[in-house]
């Protein structure tokens, strides 16, 4: 038989139809289409509509000019903006570098009771915002809290002040509270990062006479900066969500004076109504899709502008 014959013999394989995946994708598309998909949808959908004689009405950008141009709104939303962006710069300039330097710390290869300090510096994560903010409250408190104590026994009594009680300060504390219960996991992240980093990379730099905290910043951290990358979006985008931790500690009018207002809790106040504030679900969505469009401006420019430049440090 010749070959051409052969070849005219030869019958392509057809790749089976995997039908099985989308049958196990379906649910947990569903799930997510139910609770975030849609919902997203509304919101935006609903931030052009405003209520007309008891009708729902469609306004177009009406209620963005209202956000932006009513000098109460106006007011109101650039206070939680800036605050939020002070929020999210404290967690960026304390969290994250402490919870890189503490993963440095762990991943020393001598160090003894790492499963314990591990543990220890994650646990305040695994608590709840409730009692976090229950605690701290109290620790705080010039009544009948221990943080007047404890800076006596160092000599620092004079430095304290009812923070929480005071517009300048009452931010930064409840981000450095925020701060202390979160930390473990850009130290979580961080650590896992600098583990799987190869062996032979290490090795290489110690026969190049690079040890120490010299390995770290000359080897290490260049291999590690996809991690912070990653541990920063995901910083952005959980500042700029928050509400639980201010709501806890400051209630929702976040004061004092609304020194403590973020997005979050303008959004609460304005869709769900507090006190003599009557809920206005319009303009709740048009902050809530304002925020989400922020959110999606920050996550883009990550993903479109740096994260290609951190591809080369990835193995």
């Amino acid at each position: 038989m010749s070959q051409a014959e052969n070849a005219v013999d030869v019958v392509p394989l057809k790749r089976p139809v995997r039908w099985h995946i989308g049958v196990f994708l379906l649910p947990a598309i569903v799930v997510y289409s139910a609770i975030m998909i849609l919902p997203l949808i509304e919101t935006l959908r609903l931030s052009f509509y405003n209520v007309v004689d008891g009708v729902p009405a469609f306004v177009g950008l009406a209620n963005y000019k209202v956000l932006f141009g009513d000098p109460r709104w106006a007011h109101d939303f650039w206070n939680a903006l800036v605050n939020n962006l002070i929020f999210f710069a404290i967690h960026m300039c304390v969290q994250n570098p402490i919870g890189v330097a503490l993963a440095a710390l762990l991943s020393t290869p001598r160090l003894r009771f790492v499963a314990f300090y591990r543990t220890a510096m994650f646990l305040p994560t695994l608590l709840s915002f409730v009692i976090v903010g229950f605690i701290w409250k109290l620790i705080l408190s010039p009544i009948w809290g221990v943080a007047p104590w404890l800076m006596s026994l160092v000599g620092m009594k004079s430095f304290f002040a009812p923070w929480l009680g005071q517009s300048g300060p009452a931010l930064v504390a409840v981000s450095l509270i925020s701060n202390w219960q979160y930390i473990g996991i850009p130290m979580m992240l961080i650590y896992a990062a600098l583990l799987s980093i190869p062996e032979e990379v290490i090795e290489a730099a110690e026969c190049d006479g690079i040890t120490g905290w010299a390995q770290f910043w000359k080897i290490k951290l260049p291999l590690i900066l996809p991690a912070i990358g990653i541990i920063s979006i995901l910083t952005f985008v959980g500042n700029f969500n928050a509400f639980d931790l201010i709501y806890t500690v400051q209630g929702a009018l976040a004061g004092p004076n609304m020194s403590t207002d973020i997005l979050g809790t303008l959004l609460y106040r304005t869709f769900f109504g507090f006190q003599l504030q009557l809920g206005d679900r319009s303009m709740g969505a048009t902050i809530a899709t304002t925020m989400f469009l922020i959110i999606l401006a920050g996550v883009s420019f990550y993903l479109f502008a740096i994260q290609r430049r951190m591809r080369r440090y990835q193995f």
